[in-house]
């Protein structure tokens, strides 16, 4: 064989080395990207450490665990665990603190089911929270999520410190703060559903998130409307969605801590009531 021809045959042979080591490498990289939209393989699962609701507005927005009429003055502008817990005690024997969410997922936000597809009912021991309250307002309003908090007057002060979810858990369990969504199911009104973080559609269900700077208020962000002086039924949902790529067993054993803050707008403005 001629030394031309010998050094023809090793390119060729090198050439056909390095297509099947990019080969590999992509295949590799594939893998890891599969198994980053992981549900929990274990069972240890994310604990509701607090649950908080409050009004950002004053006496012309409140709610209540119970339906009490038209008497706005029965109602409250806040919702503490204290209450939460004697709704579940009352409706699922269970409290708060044996809430323990279990990844689920929806395309309704409404049914839920498991990885496999088993249906879910709430506040299970390893399943998703949900409870139900009633909004009433002293004049006819819409009702939003909002992150601008109340001070002790009842009025919005314009600080990011309303609406939040957070963990104290450290990375990588904090991520559990990308992975749960919470929703909002008035008895006239579509499903409205907040992710924090959002991220990449995963399911069927459309989700929004809170601007960082100023709040805006839109149809968008619009989660239901209410008329003067009537109780308006409003059932609430916090899962941590199983297709998530988040929902992983990194987020683990972690807690979270969730504060929702309401505000409400009357007809024809964009600042609150």
């Amino acid at each position: 064989m001629s030394l031309k021809a010998y050094f023809e045959k090793n390119r060729k042979r090198l050439r056909k080395r390095k297509r099947t080591i990019v080969a590999l490498s992509v295949l590799a990289v594939m893998g890891l990207a599969t198994a980053t939209y992981a549900w929990f393989t274990v069972n240890t699962f994310v604990g509701v450490q607090d649950f908080e609701l409050d009004i950002s507005t004053g006496d012309d927005l409140r709610v209540s665990m119970d339906n009490l009429g038209s008497d706005i003055s029965k109602y409250t502008h806040v919702i503490t665990n204290e209450m939460l817990n004697s709704y579940l005690r009352k409706n699922y024997n269970t409290t708060l603190n044996d809430i323990i969410l279990d990844p689920v997922t929806t395309n309704d936000g409404k049914n839920f089911t498991y990885q496999k597809g088993e249906k879910v009912s709430p506040n299970d021991k390893e399943s998703y929270f949900e409870f139900e309250c009633y909004f009433i307002a002293s004049r006819d309003m819409h009702v939003y999520l909002t992150k601008e908090a109340a001070d002790n007057d009842g009025k919005a002060n314009g600080k990011n410190d309303g609406t939040s979810v957070t963990t104290s858990s450290p990375s990588p369990q904090s991520d559990v703060v990308k992975a749960c969504r919470i929703d909002f199911n008035a008895t006239d009104s579509s499903v409205k559903t907040y992710e924090p973080n959002k991220g990449t559609k995963v399911t069927n269900l459309n989700t929004f998130d809170l601007p960082g700077g100023s709040m805006t208020y839109n149809d968008s962000n619009n989660l239901f409307s209410l008329k003067k002086l009537s109780p308006k039924k409003v059932t609430m949902r916090l899962w941590l969605e199983g297709e998530d790529p988040e929902c992983d067993n990194d987020i683990q054993r972690a807690n979270l801590k969730v504060k929702l803050s309401f505000v409400g707008i009357r007809e024809g403005r964009n600042t609150p009531a």
